[in-house]
């Protein structure tokens, strides 16, 4: 009896010691470029300036904090990418956003060929509201993403993509920093802003299994500061 329950005991603690969160990086952005003017984000980070920005600085470290800003000639909105992988996570940042600016975490699987540049899921928070997008059977689904290309707008199709996306308000003051935390678990996103929780949704692209990365992703322009990635599985 004492050999069986001893067994137990120590198979509950390997339980409760996979379930906790690995940290697997974070970034307090407390360092300058090497060169000035010059994009140069480091700690593993890219971003896709070079090609959708014709090379010009779009991301600028000032004061231990991230700048992000779309330039004028950039044909695309500024993705910054960190490579990462786990199938269950965590990711937690700051961030301060102006009148019309928005931010969004997006989950990404590129080695996935089935969706546009292997887009999973993502959080994204304006001043107004957070919206959470199943994107793998949602808008980035290969055949979705054709059909909407080639100008597709049937009541199907678009009966199909709402239920792929939910959205919740907010009214976040300008120009005050916020805390973002999104949790990714089985099927499920959790965000919460400065502690509180926002909203969840649950969809089956969420539970893809493999997120390599993460991308900020920033239309207009946005603050960002502690960043910091777990994985739960």
């Amino acid at each position: 009896m004492k050999l069986h329950l001893s067994v137990f005991l120590c198979a509950l603690c390997g339980c409760l010691q996979a379930a906790e969160p690995t940290l697997l990086f974070s970034d307090d952005f407390a360092r300058d470029e090497a060169t000035p003017g010059k994009e140069d984000i480091g700690n593993g980070w890219t971003s896709n300036s070079a090609w959708r920005a014709k090379g010009h600085q779009q991301v600028d470290l000032k004061d231990g904090v991230m700048h992000v800003t779309k330039h004028a000639e950039a044909d695309h909105g500024v993705a910054i990418f960190h490579n990462v992988e786990f199938q269950d996570g965590m990711v937690e940042l700051r961030f301060k956003l102006g009148e019309g600016d928005d931010l969004g975490v997006d989950f990404v699987d590129r080695e996935l060929k089935t969706v546009h540049a292997g887009h999973l899921c993502m959080a994204k928070v304006t001043r107004r509201g957070v919206t959470l997008n199943d994107s793998k059977t949602g808008v980035m689904d290969l055949k979705n993403y054709e059909r909407r290309k080639a100008g597709d707008k049937s009541p199907e199709l678009a009966a199909l993509l709402k239920t792929k996306t939910k959205s919740f308000k907010l009214d976040l003051k300008p120009e005050d920093w916020h805390t973002m935390h999104i949790t990714v678990e089985g099927d499920k996103m959790t965000v919460k802003i400065d502690g509180q929780e926002t909203g969840s949704f649950s969809s089956e692209g969420i539970a893809h299994p493999t997120k390599r990365m993460i991308t900020l992703a920033v239309n207009k322009s946005a603050q960002v500061d502690d960043v910091k990635v777990w994985k739960l599985k």
